[in-house]
């Protein structure tokens, strides 16, 4: 039995409205609805293009980690590698031409933000996202969905797709398999993403195996879909929470598909931002069963009106009266975006177990990414369990709230104990700001002048940077494993890993017993 989705159009977004898209219902089990679909397709060479879309090759390798060379349609990609978030075409403070400067190779866009402006009918119209933002290298496009259930309200899922309201006027919307794959055809990305079902990795039980097996269905519609296979790698997302069961059986079927690449998807959080104020994450963090703060989680465009309706609190008041309302409110913003109860409160025990269990699993001679990992232990301890790719907001969202990275760990730049340090950012870094300006000057912008922010974020992109090189090379030359523990030993001098690194670490085969005593954290 076929049913018809039908939603009236609805301008500027009418792009996100499925029309008359036949569904199948009953597919609850849907073990008889998978079809082995060869994918040749999606490899093969169009009379008019003379390179294949995606060449993936192992140059090295050291255990479970791998040196590799991507070769994309704009540019040729060494792996490990990070992808910085370029939301809506631009990664903010930046330009296309710093970027390029500091080695970056792949630029992550994102399909919902794209489409609601500046649209990708524009986009393709320009020319596609590299004419249209001046990008001569690659570039990745995310599904939308995550954007979908994240961030807007009341969105809801389906077997015809994710249906969510509209952030203008509040009217329903529908993103399909279909649509998903339509706009990232007219963006034009080297690599897209096939429309999941997003669950956070908190819930358990059917609901995490209805959406495993409605991912696997919406991937065949996303294959049919795609109308340029011979210019854009459409990748597969590995769902199923934290039942290894799921997870094999979701990696068994998009293995059958012979994808260009594959996904591990975990909404692991990045809980970054307790260092900031532990009184207002704990103001925060407490109210998660208010209901208008529920909203406000769906929607975080009512955080400053949440906000003003608890200043009769002492902690807002004490917390504004020290840093200021517009700092307060971000702080407080940030705190709701990256609190685990939100994001999915992954544990790092369980998140390296399913990077580990996937990355042994997916295809040898295929790609594998693990979407929004961003800190450089992360990144390390991922690439020691065979994964290539990575992206996330944090190098970029921290710098604008003062703090840089560095092989210690973070650079609170905000701190008064800056006003007078005359260091780089980090002596080591060569990057432009490190050997241009000291932690004072830029300690005296970050409080007040976007300039700031913007110097931030160009050391941090240049370390990630930087980091991935490292991994590369070290794994080329062999010698991976004291790179580990060099990382490991300036980031915990007193060796005091965490435990789930060490466990990673013996399980990717990589000795760090020389610098690990392992805590409990």
């Amino acid at each position: 039995m076929q049913v018809l989705a039908r939603v009236s159009s609805f301008n500027p977004f009418s792009t996100f409205f499925s029309h008359s898209v036949p569904v199948c219902t009953n597919l609850y089990k849907p073990q008889k609805y998978f079809k082995k679909r060869s994918l040749s397709c999606l490899m093969a060479v169009s009379p008019t293009v003379r390179t294949m879309p995606l060449k993936f090759e192992v140059l090295g390798r050291c255990n479970h980690a791998r040196a590799s060379k991507l070769t994309l349609p704009h540019f040729e990609c060494q792996t490990p590698l990070f992808m910085p978030v370029g939301t809506q075409g631009t990664i903010k403070g930046l330009t296309t031409s710093q970027l390029e400067d500091i080695g970056c190779h792949i630029i992550l866009g994102n399909t919902y933000h794209l489409e609601l402006r500046p649209g990708s009918e524009l986009i393709d119209e320009l020319g596609g996202l590299h004419n249209f933002m001046n990008w001569p290298r690659a570039l990745l496009t995310d599904s939308g969905g995550f954007q979908m259930v994240s961030l807007l309200h009341l969105a809801d899922i389906t077997e015809k797709g994710v249906t969510f309201q509209s952030p203008v006027d509040g009217k329903p919307m529908l993103l399909t398999p279909e649509e998903s794959i339509q706009i990232q055809n007219r963006i034009g990305a080297d690599i897209i993403m096939a429309l999941d079902d997003v669950v956070k990795t908190t819930i358990t039980g059917p609901r995490v195996e209805e959406a495993m097996y409605r991912t696997i269905r919406w991937i065949d519609r996303c294959i049919a879909a795609h109308k340029r296979p011979d210019e854009q790698n459409l990748f597969g997302i590995v769902q199923g929470g934290l039942d290894p069961d799921l997870r094999d059986i979701c990696v068994k079927e998009l293995v059958k598909r012979n994808l260009p690449g594959y996904v591990i998807q975990h909404y692991y959080s990045c809980n970054s931002y307790q260092w900031m104020c532990k009184p207002i994450c704990t103001f925060v963090s407490n109210r998660h069963n208010d209901e208008i703060f529920q909203r406000c989680v769906r929607g975080l465009g009512t955080v400053r009106s949440l906000l003003f309706s608890y200043l009769t609190c002492p902690v807002p008041n004490a917390a504004i009266l020290s840093i200021g309302a517009s700092e307060f409110y971000s702080m407080c913003e940030l705190c709701i975006i990256n609190n685990p109860i939100y994001q999915g409160g992954e544990e790092k025990n369980s998140f390296w177990r399913v990077v580990a269990q996937c990355t042994a699993a997916l295809p040898d001679d295929k790609p594998r990414y693990v979407m929004g990992v961003g800190y450089p232990l992360d990144i390390v301890v991922c690439s020691a369990l065979g994964a290539d790719m990575f992206d996330c907001v944090y190098p970029t969202r921290t710098a604008r709230f003062g703090t840089a990275l560095v092989p210690e760990g973070l650079l609170k730049l905000k701190h008064k104990v800056m006003a007078s340090d005359m260091c780089p950012i980090d002596p080591e870094c060569t990057c432009m700001v490190c050997k241009k300006y000291t932690r004072a000057y830029i300690h005296s912008l970050v409080t007040k002048d976007a300039m700031g922010s913007q110097l931030v974020s160009y050391h941090n992109l240049s370390y990630m940077m930087r980091l991935s090189r490292d991994l590369h090379m070290s794994i080329i030359k062999g010698c991976f494993p004291e790179f580990v523990c060099g990382f490991l030993k300036k980031m915990f001098p007193k060796g005091d890993i965490p435990e789930w690194v060490c466990d990673a670490m013996e399980v990717a085969c990589i000795d760090i017993s020389t610098c690990c005593f392992p805590s409990n954290d």
